[in-house]
């Protein structure tokens, strides 16, 4: 079974975001990258499932600028054996992605597509429902577990209440949760290994697919900062601040 695996190239997790000073978006000028932690969780199940003798190939594929061959790199340093960047300079919104990775789908013709649920920079968590939806493929989020037998994956997915187990025939697309796996450590020979690794870049306009994006950022700016907290010499007062002034009771 082949196992396609969706990657990002994000602002790295530890790193303090800033705004730019004319509230278009985010500066990421000298700012390290890294690949989203929620696709690293995605990677590392496919590499798992290989390990396990139900994948046989694991393909990344990640949609963006030149640098995103380094998270790509990455991917293969985890285990996956080969790669496809889909190049292009354009602002990507979820949609974009989706209609990308469905040609890449078409193309290939996965048994299974795993993503991670949502990606830290814009937190949109639409990727991989997008992606089944154009693909007409069954799809699971959020899963936190996943077993493979004859053609079909039963998956535990976090819900509010728990914990539910589906059951999808394979082709399928499903987005990985935090509890799915901790992904390994990458070492310095697998490092190495990856740069011998195929890495395919297409251009975007090659695919034939509309990426023009259908929303517009009017302005982003940081939260306000937290005001200091105050004391108050009863319960009564307490009370009163938080119905006059909290306006929570």
């Amino acid at each position: 079974m082949k196992v396609l695996v969706a990657v990002k190239r994000v602002v790295d997790y530890n790193v303090k975001v800033r705004v730019k000073s004319d509230n278009t978006g985010v500066d990421i000028a000298n700012v390290k990258m890294s690949m989203n932690p929620f696709d690293e969780i995605a990677i590392e199940e496919a590499v798992r499932l290989k390990e396990k003798g139900v994948a046989t190939e694991i393909i990344a594929v990640s949609c963006g600028v030149t640098q995103c061959q380094e998270t790509l790199r990455t991917a293969m340093a985890i285990g996956a054996d080969r790669a496809i960047l889909v190049e292009t300079a354009a602002e990507l919104q979820p949609l974009a992605v989706a209609k990308i990775l469905k040609a890449i789908v078409d193309k290939e013709q996965p048994g299974l597509v795993i993503l991670g649920k949502q990606a830290i920079d814009d937190d949109c968590n639409q990727t991989g429902q997008m992606l089944a939806a154009l693909a007409d493929l069954p799809q699971v989020t959020c899963a936190s577990k996943i077993e493979v037998t004859d053609g079909k994956a039963s998956i535990t997915r976090e819900i509010d209440g728990g914990s539910e187990i589906l059951s999808v025939t394979l082709p399928a697309v499903m987005t990985a949760d935090l509890r799915l796996n901790e992904p390994r450590y990458v070492t310095l020979p697998n490092i190495m290994k990856a740069k011998k690794k195929p890495l395919d870049i297409i251009k975007v306009e090659d695919l034939g697919v509309d990426v023009a994006p259908r929303i517009k950022t009017l302005k982003v700016s940081e939260p306000p900062k937290r005001s200091a907290g105050i004391k108050v010499p009863d319960v009564a007062t307490l009370v009163a601040k938080l119905k006059t002034e909290a306006k929570v009771i």
